[in-house]
């Protein structure tokens, strides 16, 4: 591997693992602080994960409109583990932006956030059990999507990565 390497890729593919790897990291403290209790910083440190992905996307997007794609060019059994990991991570990822903003969403009316604080408490107690049953599906969702995001940049552009880079 070229030591230079790293230098010579486009920053926003390093910029993309670096976001990809703060909102892991914002999403096991958003789960850490609500198993401890403290929703109030759950909420806060939950809205930031979905800033850092959001920002993620945005520079994800810039860089394949910029750039176009990198192929995998290693061969044998490693290229099909590479393929089942960027194939999970491609179609969850699709899934994660409506989960997210839908988690976010019932938790906003759940903790009657603005004018949601005018509704009756019963229906607030229902938003934030939503909230509740779709965070079970979002959070493990998000997290391999954060997770499998960044083994895809180390196995492309520093493990394996193509010759012509």
């Amino acid at each position: 591997m070229n030591p230079l390497f790293s230098l010579a890729v486009n920053p926003l593919v390093h910029l993309n693992a670096v976001l990809n790897s703060i909102a892991t990291v914002l999403l096991v403290l958003g789960f850490v602080l609500i198993k401890r209790g403290h929703r109030q910083a759950h909420g806060w440190v939950m809205l930031s994960a979905f800033l850092v992905s959001c920002l993620f996307l945005v520079s994800y997007l810039t860089y394949h409109y910029s750039a176009g794609s990198v192929r995998f060019t290693h061969p044998g059994f490693v290229k099909v583990v590479y393929l089942v990991i960027l194939v999970t991570h491609v179609v969850l990822a699709m899934t994660v932006p409506f989960l997210a903003a839908a988690t976010i969403a019932y938790a906003l009316l759940g903790t009657g956030f603005k004018k949601a604080s005018e509704l009756p408490a019963e229906d607030r107690s229902r938003y934030l059990a939503k909230h509740r049953k779709i965070a079970r599906w979002t959070l493990p969702i998000w997290l391999y999507v954060s997770i499998t995001g960044v083994v895809v940049y180390v196995m492309l552009y520093h493990l394996w990565p193509p010759a012509d880079l």
